[in-house]
């Protein structure tokens, strides 16, 4: 029996979504393979890996407030996907998303005033879309590479906001520690289940879903956005301006970023410190491919995303794994996800093998 690889005569819609399936899968197989060789029993780390941080109403609650951000910002990151417009800022967009709100929160931090987190969600739009505009500018002014500027900017958001927390926003009280004050009642999201830190700020990131599926599925901007990205040169024959397109690309991106970044600062964090994200931005970018690129797959693959750091922080207590395994999963996530992609455009075929000529069968 011989294989042969042989290409679609048309791309293969079933293979298109069953590829993040097949990539799930694998990523689990590798997982249970790279617990044997750590020399843990696999069934109980993937007992405490996959279902210990979600066996309670807490751990659904976690899993719920660590797939929030990554629903928001992969909707933002997905619009300016389908133009082929490479938004790989979204980390620090959403420290500068972080930056602006807190920086609201700070300076109204004695008011009790009920417009203190509209305010602050106000200053995480601008913060993070301000920080999309640079790429998007450069792009359009000087067609400079927007993969490397906006990757590259993330670095610079971070260091800012170190500089800030380690300078003049330092909390006097805080024993030395980088951190600001705590932000006061009217900075932070309500919670929404006693018991829990569910917080109402989850409340965005459905509408975020809802919004992203009627933007890119039923506006006409949004068929904008996929024909440019199928075809730069029939879109400009059609009228629409890529230009334009490289601005709601970039732009929605930060803003979907800027208010994940508020969100969490008013939500379970409750204050500016160093590391407002573990790395949202950068794993928002795997949700959004994992999803397909849809709405409704980027709520699935955010929920899947967000287990993997539960699993992750479960693993570190009770396995006594390194931090890094998160990484490990996230990343053979996506390498497998690659890899399946391949059977969209081709397909693998099994054939009887042929006898040589001259032997005797």
């Amino acid at each position: 029996m011989v294989f042969k690889i042989e290409p679609r005569p048309i791309p293969s819609k079933a293979m298109r979504y069953f590829s993040p399936l097949i990539a799930a899968v694998l990523m689990l197989f590798s997982g249970l393979l790279i617990f044997i060789i750590l020399g843990k029993n696999p069934a109980l780390a993937f007992h405490a890996f996959f279902i210990e941080p979600i066996n309670d109403l807490y751990g659904l609650g976690e899993l719920i407030i660590k797939a929030s951000p990554l629903m928001i910002i992969g909707v933002g990151l997905a619009i300016g996907f389908k133009a082929n417009i490479w938004n790989i800022g979204a980390e620090g967009q959403l420290v500068m998303g972080a930056i602006f709100g807190g920086g609201v929160a700070l300076y109204f931090n004695e008011s009790t005033s009920s417009l203190i987190l509209p305010a602050m969600f106000a200053g995480g739009i601008v913060g993070g879309m301000l920080w999309a505009s640079i790429p998007a500018f450069l792009k359009i002014r000087y067609n400079a590479n927007e993969i490397l500027v906006s990757l590259m900017l993330n670095y610079v958001a971070i260091l800012i906001l170190s500089l800030l927390i380690h300078g003049p926003w330092k909390d006097p009280q805080g024993y030395g520690f980088p951190q600001s004050v705590l932000f006061s009642d009217s900075a932070l999201l309500p919670i929404m289940i006693e018991g829990t830190r569910l917080h109402a700020g989850v409340i965005i990131s459905f509408a975020a879903i809802g919004v992203g599926w009627i933007f890119l599925l039923k506006s006409f901007v949004g068929y904008q956005l996929q024909v440019s990205g199928l075809a730069v040169n029939a879109a400009s024959y059609a009228g629409f301006k890529y230009k334009k397109m490289i601005w709601i690309g970039l732009l929605s991106g930060g803003l979907a970023a800027g208010i994940a970044g508020v969100s969490e600062i008013a939500g379970p964090i409750g204050q500016l410190l160093p590391s407002v994200s573990p790395g949202y931005g950068f794993a928002a970018i795997i949700v959004a491919y994992v999803g397909r690129l849809h709405p409704g797959g980027i709520f699935l693959s955010s929920l899947l995303m967000a287990l993997l750091y539960l699993g992750g922080e479960s693993g570190q207590m009770n396995l006594d794994l390194p931090s890094a395994v998160t990484g490990v999963f996230q990343g053979m996530l996506l390498f497998y996800l690659l890899a399946a992609d391949f059977l969209i455009n081709f397909r693998i075929r099994f054939k009887p093998s042929q006898p040589v000529k001259g032997t005797n069968s």
